[in-house]
């Protein structure tokens, strides 16, 4: 008996410490600015973005640069790592660009997730996310996390599905954590996100176990099969602590105002949402909380090792800003974003960055594609209408579809398709021309974009033979043409791997009324302070 009581207390103090987190406020930021040092060392960045941590964040700024700062904006005060990703822009009528305010910062979770987690190591750093993603080739929302399989569990998913873009409303229930892996319309912001949308960014936390950078930043780690949680790949077994971004943008502030959301990079789908860690603990401290801070709580209070500021000495850190970007107006930036950055909608992969033509503000924005292509794909409506990536969980369209086929051959993943060749022609080519009008309503569900689902498809070939008979006169003048029927001379099939674009659109009920101001990440519930920064417009 004592054994077994022994073993009970043994389990429950393991799980304890895989559940175990804490969310570290930086409640201020250091500064707003084109610089990257990971991404873009020693110059400036092609674009924005927000920076929180540490005081010695500079475009060249390492591990011993961040922690010889004599401050950091964050809560803790022996952490002076830098944690930064490119801001929200409102892009209005006239071609501005105006920075969004932050709500309360940013939180970024600490969690203890998995077997044998550590620290990271010295002069660690990492990325998360691609800026120049433009499109989401998954299904679409998630399916259930144990009917993820194939390519849906490879890293190039996994690290699309560690992107969060979760509408706050605080009277109504919450959605879920990385639950919406693009950004919402605006439209739809504007009648559900009351209280903001919180873009949420998981980092992967499986370690190669010997590289503390890598040479595109990303793959000396991976993600666990679950993203957040779940088995580490071969070659990464080492578990590192498991870092989550969540930062709230004041959207619900430009409610009614003509224009549309952008991020810095030119991005208005979210798919491009991205962020960069610089370790810069001081010595043993990260390790020792991990430790021995495994409260439940998730409060930075909880654990006594933590050294505290206040809120208002955390928004009292900044860094230097570098003299080439000092008359830079980051905060309302005439004729478009900052630098020029050209806005991308996809589905192409926005690389290399483009910039507008200066002096024309309408340049800013580059034309939606026109394109429409309506399908049917295992029962499922398929709908793509006017490819515009700036997909949200807006509501189910009312779309109406025409459809002109002029083909002799034309894959399918239901049918064969069959190609005719004669003593005349052969004809192969196929052509499709869809038009496609779409009247959008105001619930959860995908606006039209482009996801690639690669399958198999059976192509028949049949070669046929026909005789045509053509009379002439006495000075060898055709007079008349007769032809014969088709005559099947052989058949081939062929098995080839095509591409099908795709995107399901599934619905779901508003969310219901709730009393608090909580958000819940899986397991654990959060709260937040709302405050945010202000800016001369």
């Amino acid at each position: 008996m004592r054994r077994n009581v022994a073993l009970v207390a043994c389990l429950v103090a393991l799980s304890s410490v895989a559940d175990a987190f804490w969310r570290l406020p930086c409640r201020g930021r250091s500064g707003v600015a084109r610089m990257d040092p990971i991404m873009a060392p020693g110059k400036p960045s092609d674009h924005v973005h927000v920076v929180h941590g540490s005081g010695g964040f500079s475009m060249s700024s390492g591990e011993t640069d961040l922690n010889n700062a004599d401050c950091t904006s964050c809560g803790v005060k022996q952490d002076k790592s830098a944690y930064w990703a490119p801001a929200l822009y409102f892009m209005h009528e006239n071609g501005d660009a105006e920075l969004v305010n932050e709500v309360g910062g940013m939180l970024a979770y600490y969690f203890l997730n998995g077997q044998n987690v550590t620290a990271f190591p010295e002069n660690f750093r990492m990325i998360a996310g691609d800026p120049f993603l433009r499109n989401f080739p998954w299904p679409v929302p998630d399916p259930p996390k144990s009917e993820w399989s194939g390519n849906q569990s490879s890293q190039d998913a996994l690290r699309q599905k560690a992107l969060g873009f979760n509408c706050l409303n605080y009277n109504k229930s919450p959605e879920p954590s990385l639950g919406r892996h693009f950004l919402p319309n605006k439209t739809f912001m504007d009648e559900h996100c009351t209280d903001g949308v919180r873009f949420e960014l998981m980092f992967p936390s499986c370690w190669n176990g010997k590289d503390v950078d890598s040479k595109d930043h990303r793959s000396h780690m991976a993600y666990p099969s679950l993203v957040m949680d779940g088995d580490c790949p071969d070659g990464f077994e080492t578990r590192l602590v498991s870092l989550f971004y969540e930062t709230i943008w004041d959207t619900y502030a430009f409610k009614d105002k003509q224009g549309t959301f952008v991020l810095a990079n030119g991005d208005p789908t979210g798919y491009g949402y991205h962020g960069d860690f610089i370790y810069g603990w001081d010595d043993g401290v990260l390790q020792q909380a991990v430790n021995n801070c495994t409260n439940l709580s998730g409060r930075v209070e909880d654990c006594d090792l933590f050294h505290l500021q206040t809120d208002a000495e955390q928004a009292q850190c900044n860094f230097t800003m570098p003299e080439e970007l000092k008359s830079e107006n980051v905060y309302l930036h005439k004729g478009g974003l900052p630098n020029n950055i050209a806005i991308q909608y996809g589905p192409a992969y926005a690389s290399p960055v483009r910039y507008t033509n200066t002096g024309h503000h309408t340049s800013a924005i580059l034309p939606e594609p026109s394109i429409a292509i309506g399908a049917s794909l295992d029962g499922a409506t398929v709908d793509l209408g006017n490819i515009h990536i700036g997909v949200t969980l807006g509501a189910p369209s009312t779309t109406s579809t025409s459809t002109t086929l002029s083909t002799s051959t034309l894959p399918s993943t239901t049918q064969s398709s069959t190609s005719t060749t004669s003593a005349a022609s052969a004809a192969s080519a196929y052509f499709l021309q869809t038009t496609t009008s779409t009247t959008p309503t105001t619930t959860w569900t995908p606006t039209p974009t482009t996801a690639y689902v690669e399958g198999v498809v059976t192509q028949k070939i049949v070669y046929v033979e026909q005789e045509i008979l053509i009379l002439t006169d006495e000075t060898g003048a055709p007079v008349t043409t007769e032809t014969g029927g088709l005559e099947t001379v052989s058949t081939s099939t062929s098995t080839v791997n095509k591409v099908v674009s795709t995107v399901v659109t599934t619905p779901t009920e508003p969310p219901a009324k709730r009393d608090d101001h909580s958000h819940s990440h899986s397991r654990h519930v959060h709260r937040r302070h709302r405050h945010g920064h202000a800016h001369r417009r």
